[in-house]
């Protein structure tokens, strides 16, 4: 049986990311750092995933991990 994600949060987590910054996603939902990647993954099928900011902004980071479109949210957390 696959690994299954981690429900982190029931909506986004909005972060004001820096242009030319790179950011680990936490996938698996584990991550005591959230939205972001802190290793808790480690001995299961998950990797995080990276994002470079191509401009200083707010992003609004999936919290259900259940996004279409990782690492952003996509409002799957509405249909769960």
């Amino acid at each position: 049986m696959a690994d299954q994600a981690l429900r982190a949060a029931d909506s986004p987590y909005a972060v004001e990311v820096e242009e030319g910054k790179t950011y680990f996603w936490c996938a698996c939902g584990r991550s005591n750092k959230q939205p972001f990647c802190d290793g808790s993954h480690q001995g299961s099928s998950f990797s995080p995933v990276k994002y470079t900011a191509d401009n200083s902004k707010k992003v609004f980071f999936c919290g259900c991990k259940s996004t279409g479109n990782r690492p952003f949210c996509d409002g799957s957390h509405k249909n769960a």
